[in-house]
């Protein structure tokens, strides 16, 4: 069984950097596509980040364009998320979903437990 673990969420200031990691254990043999989600509360979880073929293609959520990056070290088996120039708004739940193949060769989709980001003066 492939399970998520993110890590690295926190407190940080308006306008500051923080990176969120998400690592893969149990048989995985690759990861093929990845994404970043949100949930603020009272609201649905938005994507915030995606990436497929590996990490070869990714696309962000307008918001975030330009200061987020998606990112997958297939050696590690872990996907980043770096966030930059952080808003007050990108306070929230962040969730990474990941989907692969195992080293048995069967599909997996995985989520991890979430992060709390928390954006703050």
């Amino acid at each position: 069984q492939v399970q998520l673990v993110e890590s690295g969420g926190g407190l940080v200031r308006p306008g500051g950097s923080l990176s969120l990691s998400c690592a893969a254990s149990g048989p995985v043999f690759s990861i093929n596509d990845a994404g970043w989600y949100r949930q603020a509360p009272g609201k649905e979880r938005e994507l915030v980040a995606s990436s497929t073929r590996g990490g070869a293609s990714t696309n962000y959520a307008d918001s975030v364009k330009g200061r987020f990056t998606i990112s997958t070290d297939h050696s590690k088996k872990t996907v980043y998320l770096q966030m930059t120039k952080i808003e007050p708004e990108a306070t929230a739940v962040y969730y990474c979903d990941a989907r692969g193949m195992t080293r048995t060769l069967t599909g997996f989709d995985s989520w991890g437990q979430g992060t709390q980001v928390t954006v703050s003066s």
